[in-house]
């Protein structure tokens, strides 16, 4: 009987067991159908950077689009076969375009353009304005550019993306989208203690024109201009601009301070000794002392936690230019007007990333007081061969070199322009003071505010950054240096949109191989000081020879004696020994960077499918012990 029964019992078991693998094999199946949809659009980024996650700021300005907008991707294939770089960045910015199209709720319509030579692709970029740069020794032009348009035939474009600007890729296409979203210009409140704009001179009975760098700022933004001794900012200004805020009224001051308070932005450009301050100039000439030429938010910077004192101004004697004060004087360097490099910007802030040269004359020095709670993030900064010299030295010079009498620098950093951000609280607890407009009286702001703090007005004239010329009857500004740049990305920032300015700068997406720089360091370290120990010893072989030779009995005997070819053959064995060493370093070098290219190989390509293979033999293992103890317990029963 029983011989009869197993063979069936052992086929039912394995109908069972084939049964239960079709039931698994379907049940994977319906599982990864339903989390393909459940799950659509899913993403998880292990970036340590969280290089393919969008920013807080960016997925609001995203969710608050009301109505569609087309971005048209360009990028050339075939022109960038052969730079793996541009194409590696090419591929990170259409992953970044797609991440935002996917989570703009079908508001955000990607088209991705590959434009072919002479096609109507290559037109229509050509009409959009993107520019395209010849890339490779055949001709070959590369577009990668990106253009916008809203359904008002409004129109954006980025001519190019440049891989140098990849840490601001984010902020720059969701301010092309922001742009795109509000059409309206931004309204910008100006109270300028300066005469910056174009205005009637009576002296000259002429118009006098108005500084470039602000006339650049009415052509981008809707400006309003306000009084100096204004008493209450309207509440469709958004963002505040102030030049050179010189003996302001507390009604003035705090109709500032509520302004901020209740999230207005702020830009504000002071100055220890303002060299265009006309006002000044004018009492000196009338007999009178020299008036005050200083300007400052004096207690809104006391409430906030900055100091900026208006008797020092910095002086830098490795960023000084090269200047005549008077047309009888020879050029000589002038330490407090100072040429601000790349160096000096701060690389991880949109407003000056992308800057190479800012000039400021008698600027001062920004810092956080001690103890505050605000951020202060420098924006320009001085040299470390810097220090902070008495306003009053400069009043009356009667040459730059003067300025160095006396000079130490400090080994500081100061820095003349900065951003900051926090929670304020109001520089008038008391409440309003007289003359100021009735009101609810703020006491601190309920978000955090963004303020940036310039140093110094001279850097919005300009004989600092333009030269005017003029061109059939128009005036032409030449631009030689980045000051109305600063400017225009200030006011760019502050007044785009708070979401805006929380997108900061992110980490590169290329990622350097920090192990090895530092085994190439290491090895260079050890190649410099080998080579001068060669350098070293071939300049005593050489003056022990010129000495051998000196000491000869005839000068005019050519033959070597036997000390100098005993000293010849011994540097040449020297020389050769010191060769072949230089020869070890750097095979060891490349072993060394060898070695660890593949220990990073084996990690890649061994360990994971290593540990895949562990887990399936452990299954495995698993399971036939527990099919042992099942048969072994089917036969005891």
């Amino acid at each position: 009987m029983s011989k009869n029964t197993l063979p069936s019992s052992t086929t039912r078991r394995n109908a069972f067991g084939l049964g239960a693998l079709v039931a698994l094999a379907l049940l994977f199946i319906g599982v990864t159908i339903l989390l393909t949809f459940l799950l659509r659009g899913a993403r998880l980024d292990l970036t340590e950077s969280k290089l393919y996650s969008i920013a807080p700021g960016t997925q609001h300005i995203l969710e608050t689009l009301q109505e569609p907008i087309n971005l048209y991707f360009f990028f050339s294939q075939e022109a960038s076969r052969e730079s793996p770089q541009i194409r590696a960045y090419g591929q990170r910015v259409q992953e970044l375009l797609e991440e935002m199209a996917q989570r703009s709720d079908g508001k955000l319509r990607l088209n991705v353009i590959d434009p072919q030579p002479f096609s109507e692709d290559e037109d229509r970029a050509t009409e959009f304005g993107l520019q395209a740069v010849p890339l490779g020794g055949q001709g070959q032009s590369l577009y990668f550019g990106m253009a916008g348009t809203n359904s008002t035939d409004g129109r954006e474009i980025i001519a190019f993306f440049q891989p140098d600007k990849e840490e601001f890729l984010e902020y720059d296409v969701a301010s092309l989208i922001h742009r795109l979203a509000n059409t309206k210009r931004a309204k910008l409140g100006l109270i300028a203690g300066l005469p910056v704009d174009a205005a009637f001179d009576p002296a000259s009975g002429q118009m006098r024109p108005g500084w470039t760098s602000i006339t650049q700022i009415h052509q981008l933004f809707d400006v309003q201009t306000l009084a100096t001794d204004v008493a209450e900012i309207a509440p469709d200004i958004d963002t505040l601009m102030i030049v050179h805020p010189r003996e302001l009224s507390p009604a003035t001051l705090y109709a500032i301070d509520q302004f901020v308070l209740r999230g207005g932005k702020l830009l504000a450009f002071m100055d220890p000794q303002s060299e265009n301050d006309p006002q000044a100039a004018q009492m000196a000439q009338m007999g009178g002392m020299m008036g005050s030429r200083s300007s400052s938010l004096g207690p809104l910077l006391e409430a906030w936690g900055v100091d900026f004192d208006t008797g020092q101004i910095v002086g830098d004697r490795e960023l000084g230019l090269t200047v005549a004060l008077q047309a009888n004087q020879a050029p000589s360097q002038h330490i407090a007007i100072i040429g601000f490099n790349r160096d000096s910007m701060n690389g991880k802030d949109v407003v000056t990333s992308a800057l190479d040269s800012i000039n400021a004359m008698t600027a001062g020095a920004l810092s956080k007081k001690e103890g505050a709670a605000i951020e202060f993030e420098p924006l320009i900064q001085s040299s470390t061969n810097a220090a902070l010299l008495p306003a009053a030295k400069l009043t009356f010079l009667p040459d730059s070199e003067s300025l160095l009498d006396g000079f130490k620098a400090s080994g500081e950093r100061y820095a003349i322009a900065a951003r900051i951000h926090g929670k304020l609280k109001s520089a008038f607890p008391s409440g309003a003071p007289q003359g100021a407009t009735a009101g609810q009286a703020l006491k601190e702001s309920a978000n955090d505010a963004n303020i940036i703090l310039v140093g110094d007005t001279d850097i919005l004239a300009d004989p600092l950054w333009v030269r005017t010329q003029n061109v059939f009857g128009q005036r032409v500004a030449m631009a030689w240096a980045n000051n109305g740049d600063f400017l225009a990305n200030a006011v760019d920032n502050l007044a785009g949109s708070s979401d805006l300015i929380s997108i900061r700068g992110r980490q590169s997406f290329f990622r350097p191989f920090t192990r090895v720089d530092d085994l190439r360091r290491r090895a260079d370290d050890r190649l410099r000081a080998t080579e001068q120990d060669l350098d070293q010893k071939l300049r005593d072989t050489e003056l022990k020879l010129t000495q051998l030779q000196s000491s000869r009995a005839n000068q005019e005997e050519l033959v070597l004696s036997p000390e100098q070819e005993a000293e010849l053959t011994r540097f040449t064995q020297e020389r050769a020994r010191i060769r072949k060493e230089l020869r070890d370093v750097r095979r060891s070098l490349d072993v060394e960077i060898e070695g660890l290219g593949t220990k990073l190989k084996l990690l890649n390509i061994a360990l994971i499918p290593a540990l895949i293979a562990i887990a399936a033999i452990a299954i495995a293992v698993t399971r036939r012990r527990k099919l042992r103890a099942g048969r072994a317990a089917a036969h005891t029963g």
